[in-house]
């Protein structure tokens, strides 16, 4: 991959973009940005398999659940994905269930949760992934009786966004940043959501674009940028394991859905008529039963950066997730509990497990693992992680911008963390 396999973005926009991802104002309490749950200390990612959303206090493991009435009644359903990459041209699909994606469906360029309600003007697949999270309940919006953006969303989705502009548009330093950035806003009026979206896009484009790893090098021609060790898990990769089957391509993902049963757990992404807990994947966009439990395949650069792993982050470590593509069924049998990275909250605890009590639904997962067995040494396994530690970028965790030391708003700015 080189610079041409990337949109290009404007670093003065990508500024803007740095202080709204960090800024909290995004939130319906004004309590969580953006930047917590994908902190660039912890991969861009937040370092558990659920997250903690609105309502919980503190980063990555150390994440509380909140005390009081401002406690999370729910722990985000699935994992917060890195955010490597996503300003590719190439990606046309996103979220772990591809609720989100380039089409035409809704004569709006993209197929999303909004459908025809989707805001005009956005840029970018990333842009209009990035207004979601805004807009979501356990995530980043709060309880309908909590805020005036959580209680717009519970009548129609595209309610709460203006709600989210103006507050942007009443600081006076993010209006001037806007009308330098962008040619077409002349006064804080002119500022829509779709411009805070492609701010944000701007960013994460700027920021965590990465094409500069031993395995790039290696592909320009420096037969020297990889071990003999990670060669030797190259040739698996692209050979034996079958890991290329699915990630491949200059992305490194087929940008598919695949069924390869990971473990469940935690409260499902469930649909309104579900019976009970539970994730079906896929299916619960296109609603075909050939989709059932099949998630997106995930880019892997700067993969040894994004732990834990899968779309409900059920490994800890590479090595676990790599024997379970190899036996996925017996990966389905052995996993325990104590694997996921899930912070100690007691009133949730008896529903993190709750799926594993319904025998029929367990039996239905399992019976839906498409991936076939394909058993590899452990030195075999051991290049395979190896060769994945080649797949981080040099200046991967450098950043450009970095974590600005205040934001427009005044309200607190998710630090670094010790590392």
């Amino acid at each position: 991959m080189g610079p041409d396999d990337f949109i290009t973005v404007d670093p003065v926009q990508a500024k803007l973009g740095q202080l709204l991802f960090y800024d909290r104002i995004l939130s319906g309490n004004r309590n969580i940005a953006c930047s917590t749950c994908h902190h660039p200390d912890l991969g861009t990612g937040d370092g558990l398999s659920l997250g903690i959303g609105e309502g919980g206090i503190g980063l990555g493991q150390n994440r509380t659940a909140g005390i009081g009435d401002d406690r999370i009644p729910k722990r985000i359903p699935r994992n917060a994905p890195g955010l490597w990459n996503l300003g590719a041209r190439d990606v046309s699909v996103m979220f772990h269930d591809g609720r989100l994606s380039v089409a035409d469906t809704y004569e709006n360029d993209f197929n999303s949760p909004a459908q025809e309600w989707l805001p005009a003007g956005l840029d970018t697949l990333l842009a209009a992934q990035a207004i979601f999270p805004l807009v979501a309940q356990f995530e980043m919006a709060g309880n309908p009786s909590e805020n005036e953006v959580a209680g717009a969303v519970h009548n129609r989705i595209d309610y709460a966004w203006p709600i989210l502009t103006d507050r942007v548009r009443h600081i006076p330093a993010y209006a001037d940043m806007f009308t330098v950035a962008y040619p077409h806003i002349a006064s804080a009026s002119d500022i829509t959501i779709a411009d805070i979206a492609n701010a944000l896009s701007a960013f994460m484009i700027w920021e965590w674009t990465s094409f500069d790893s031993p395995f790039d090098a290696y592909l320009a021609g420096d037969n020297t940028a990889l071990t003999p060790m990670q060669k030797a898990g190259m040739v698996l990769f692209y050979g034996k394991a079958g890991c290329a089957d699915c990630h491949s391509g200059p992305l490194m993902s087929d940008q598919g859905f695949h069924a390869i049963g990971l473990p469940p757990f935690g409260p499902g992404r469930t649909r309104p008529f579900d019976p009970m807990v539970r994730d079906v994947g896929r299916m619960s966009k296109s609603d075909r039963l050939e989709d059932a439990y099949a998630f997106r395949t995930p880019m892997l650069r700067n993969v040894k950066l994004t732990a834990p792993y899968g779309h409900n982050g059920a490994y800890p470590t590479l090595e676990g997730i790599v024997r379970h593509h190899l036996d996925p069924k017996r990966g389905f049998e052995m996993w325990k509990p104590e694997y996921a990275a899930l912070p100690d909250v007691p009133w949730l605890a008896q529903a993190d497990f709750m799926v594993w009590q319904d025998k029929r639904e367990i039996t239905r997962q399992r019976a839906a693992i498409t991936l076939q067995r394909n058993l590899m040494s452990d030195d075999g396994i051991a290049a395979i992680v190896d060769f994945l530690g080649a797949l981080t970028g040099a200046s991967a965790m450098d950043g450009k911008f970095g974590i600005p030391q205040s934001v427009p708003s005044g309200l607190p700015v998710d630090a670094r963390l010790d590392r």
